[in-house]
């Protein structure tokens, strides 16, 4: 019957008809009111209810698409079929391979969303049958294992997610190969995690060796080499190797203009990054139109609320304070706090540096008591979150301490300037 046009409607309308089910033309659905589904299940017996409780998952499983931006639109109509699986696992017990592969590919798309809460029970109980379907060593266990990590990593939960990434990277070396593709996405994914905690000699090696295996392996247009490209451009950017930074960033823009798109949230990664690099060597002119539109592209792709719009704010607003542009650049930052706060949490490293760029702009309008609440701020979140040593935790301490002394308070600043000293040496 649901081959036939005619006779499902024909069908459908008997239906309505005693107010069995309700159809929504404009999206194309179909629902069954929640009293009609209790009075169905009530008739099946134990050994029914996981029967339809399999079936209804595998047909969830057989709908879904690949976990990519084009798809988003399809993914939002999809996720409540998705995420009613997790009823079903507790309900019913039903533990298929499909099971897993529904919740993981659900937590997958909530992550690239930036919603975490959401993200996290689904990402952590695909994991865990994945374990039981599949065990700790089979092929399968990378891509949970590297989701799952990822989640906990831009959550800032870093001593979770290094030994699930060092973890897949393993499985994958040995199925794999140490030149395989996967391989070489798993060395990304390890090393960006040393590169945002500041362990730049352990990064370095696996950037390269990743963006080798895809030069080999995939061909010079693929973007997985512009993806390669531009988290080595990211590093030696944080290290102040600018000479060697930008020739990588002109090389991956393209790459992912022709293959992605102009507007692609993955091309403002290039585009984002390159304005860093011309921001930081003074660039002001070639930096501010790379920034503007990457934040338009994130803003219109993702949302006016997703972590990566509050990135675009942020770097746009860090180049108008360097400008001298106050006016312009403390909405942004406000704009940009707010987002932070609400999206990855109030103690999070990426809502520290919102914070220091809000204080280093009262800073330099002269309103130093405005700023000082901040940099402490900002300061115990780098500490715990990052440790006394990370880049991130000197600049905002070596700032705060520029403040005191500003503030003429010589000896306050002398403390912090020693502090830094004392954990150096550590």
């Amino acid at each position: 019957m649901a081959s036939d046009a005619f006779l499902l409607g024909q069908a459908i309308e008997v239906l309505r008809t005693y107010s069995l089910v309700g159809r929504d033309p404009s999206r194309q659905t179909l629902s069954v009111h929640r009293l009609v589904q209790a009075v169905l299940r009530d008739t099946l017996d134990a050994s029914g209810k996981r029967l339809w409780a399999e079936r209804a998952i595998r047909a969830v499983h057989a709908t879904l698409p690949p976990v990519a931006y084009e798809n988003w639109l399809q993914w939002e109509r999809l996720l409540a079929n998705a995420q009613a699986c997790t009823e079903w696992l507790e309900s019913e017990g039903v533990q298929l391979e499909e099971t897993a592969e529904v919740l993981n590919q659900a937590g997958w798309y909530l992550t690239e969303r930036a919603r975490y809460n959401e993200a996290e029970p689904l990402l952590e109980r695909a994991y865990e049958i994945s374990i039981q379907q599949l065990g700790a060593e089979h092929l399968g266990m990378a891509i949970y294992l590297n989701n799952l990590a990822y989640l906990y990593g831009v959550q800032s939960k870093y001593e979770k997610a290094e030994p699930l990434f060092v973890r897949a990277l393993e499985i994958n070396e040995q199925q794999l190969g140490p030149e395989h593709p996967d391989t070489a996405t798993c060395l990304n994914n390890l090393a960006e995690l040393y590169r945002i905690q500041g362990k730049y000699e352990q990064a370095e090696p696996l950037f390269v060796r990743a963006l080798a295996i895809n030069e080999q392996q995939l061909g010079p247009d693929h973007p997985h080499i512009a993806n390669a490209l531009n988290n080595l451009a990211s590093l030696y950017y944080v290290q102040g190797k600018y000479e060697k930074a930008e020739p990588l960033l002109m090389r991956a823009l393209p790459i992912n203009e022709r293959q992605l798109g102009l507007e692609h949230p993955v091309t403002s990664f290039s585009l984002n990054t390159l304005a860093l690099v011309y921001y930081a060597q003074g660039k002001y002119e070639q930096a501010e139109p790379l920034l503007m539109r990457a934040l338009k592209n994130w803003e219109k792709q993702l949302g006016p609320e997703h972590p990566l719009t509050a990135t675009g704010l942020n770097n746009l607003a860090e180049l108008y304070i360097a400008q001298g542009k106050y006016e312009q650049a403390e909405p942004l930052l406000e704009r940009a706090l707010t987002i932070r706060e609400q999206r990855l949490g109030p103690e999070h490293p990426d809502t520290a540096g919102c914070l220091d760029n809000l204080a280093a702009l009262y800073y330099s309008q002269g309103k130093y008591e405005q700023a000082e609440p901040l940099f402490v701020r900002a300061l115990a979140i780098n500490e715990q979150q990052l440790g006394p040593l990370h880049p991130n935790t000197q600049i905002t301490r070596g700032n705060y301490a520029t403040l005191l002394r500003m503030m003429k308070r010589e000896e306050e600043a002398r403390a912090i300037e020693t502090k830094i000293t004392s954990s150096s040496r550590q």
